[in-house]
């Protein structure tokens, strides 16, 4: 991989033009179910049989809050399949862009302050400003 600023540059302009390209998704898993209904007399209810099914849900977490539903199989099980396998794709260009931004970070120099007032009046800037923030906790 070629670490120089030009080359991380052009390697994060290429992550955010296939990030403008990925289209829809979604976040959350599709899981297959079977489930036995409960009836005395029913097939699911023989030993070995794994259950009425199979029932695809789509799961997922957002804020702490749970959320699901069934999918249709067919064309609306296709398309939950094929948002959420982009969200995936955007997930992981999303860790590229940010370990790509890191080393630019590295790699780019520190201004020097050749003023002393100049640098002076950072530093009580910089510390008022975390005296701040950090007053609060």
């Amino acid at each position: 991989m070629n670490d120089d600023i030009e080359g991380l540059e052009s390697k994060r302009k290429d992550l955010h033009e296939q990030l403008a390209g990925l289209g829809d998704f979604r976040r959350g898993t599709i899981s297959v179910n079977y489930r036995k209904c409960g009836k005395k007399n029913c097939a699911c209810a023989r030993p070995g049989h794994p259950g009425h099914g199979p029932q695809y849900l789509w799961n997922t977490t957002i804020k702490g809050k749970s959320y699901a539903k069934n999918l249709k199989m067919g064309a609306e099980l296709q398309k939950v399949i094929k948002e959420t396998e982009t969200y995936r794709v955007f997930i992981n260009l999303c860790d590229e862009i940010v370990q790509t931004n890191e080393k630019l970070c590295e790699l780019r120099p520190v201004n020097e302050i050749a003023d002393a007032n100049e640098a002076e009046r950072l530093k009580k800037k910089l510390q008022k400003l975390f005296r701040r923030k950090y007053k609060k906790k």
